[in-house]
């Protein structure tokens, strides 16, 4: 049933990192929103009240490197363990014993892994865009270098400090406007267009495969102009980052390899994103990977930014399956 709810709050709350600014709105079980890259709190603003008006206190955060949150100067600093334990902190300086945790983007690799390895904490898990893909395999860094041929994929090009910053930050603005539109279904480049996930080896950039002058229908100017702001303030390292500490998060996981997540969860993702098409095959092995789905969807014509470009139907999935949880 939905009720009145108060408007939302922004706070800052102490983390092993320094302190994680977080936005909450509504009162109930405890649901902590975990952005991906390159986010903020701001792109859970859609479900924030539609969370709260059904009964639950939700709380979307910035993660450690990004908006108001610290932003150590350390690489290592932001390796997978760290940013599970922001998490868990989040959850206890709220007063609370356990959380439903739900990401998007490397939100879901970082909620998957919050439920992975605190699951007294994080009762349930919500995956978005992102599936499930246990550790194993070959080294990250190994992996990504293999991917491309003649081109470099984005992972690699990622990972030198200072080489994405240099594309990104003298326009952020333009840059981030670029990348959104670039994978959502409204404007994400036409089939066999050249992959905007690739740069040219000699000295090309993302941004060279962006649509010009194209912005997708959910943002709007306001919209990204808040997204803009953030980064314009922070610059993009600290959620580069992330990106740089695969490798470690390989080597300090090595205890789980192939491990299963058991929770009640949850996958959304979007029928036209890379990201499911790449990892379609982790989505097949659902039944043994996270032996406690409840449900999973693949939204038609979606592309990668789901919880806003469908924010209504996202919206329907989230609290039809929240309802339906253990209390």
């Amino acid at each position: 049933m939905s009720r009145h709810v108060a408007e939302t709050a922004h706070r800052l709350i102490p983390s092993p990192g320094g302190r994680i600014h977080l936005v909450e709105q509504g009162t109930g079980p405890l649901v902590l929103l975990v952005h991906g890259f390159p986010e903020s709190w701001y792109s859970w603003r859609h479900q924030l009240p539609v969370l709260a008006a059904a009964g639950y206190r939700a709380v979307a955060i910035d993660v450690r490197g990004y908006g108001r949150s610290s932003k150590p100067t350390a690489t290592d600093a932001y390796r997978m363990l760290d940013l599970v334990e922001d998490n868990v902190a989040v959850v206890h300086a709220l007063g609370e014993e356990s959380a439903v945790v739900i990401g998007h983007d490397w939100g879901a690799t970082i909620a998957a892994n919050s439920a992975l390895l605190r699951p007294e904490v994080f009762r349930a898990v919500g995956l978005l865009s992102v599936p499930y893909t246990p550790r194993g395999g070959p080294r990250p860094s190994e992996l990504f270098a293999r991917m491309g041929g003649d081109e470099e994929f984005y992972v690699s090009y990622f990972q030198e400090p200072g080489r994405a910053e240099a594309e990104m930050e003298p326009d952020v603005r333009g840059w981030l406007a670029g990348f959104y539109a670039a994978l959502s279904a409204d404007t994400m480049p036409a089939p066999g267009a050249p992959d905007p996930h690739f740069v040219g080896r000699k000295g090309g950039t993302l941004r060279d495969r962006f649509p010009v002058g194209r912005q997708p229908a959910w943002l709007s100017d306001e919209e990204l102009d808040v997204y803009a702001g953030e980064f314009e303030r922070t610059g993009m390292t600290g959620a580069l980052a992330r990106y740089r500490n695969m490798d470690r998060d390989w080597e300090d996981l090595a205890d789980f390899d192939g491990a299963p997540i058991t929770q009640p969860s949850l996958f959304i993702g979007g029928g036209l994103d890379a990201s499911t098409t790449w990892l379609a095959d982790a989505i097949k092995a659902y039944p043994v990977t996270l032996p406690g789905l409840v449900d999973s969807h693949l939204l038609d014509d979606c592309g990668h930014w789901i919880q806003q470009e469908r924010a209504a139907e996202v919206n329907r999935l989230l609290t039809d399956w929240l309802a339906a949880l253990p209390v």
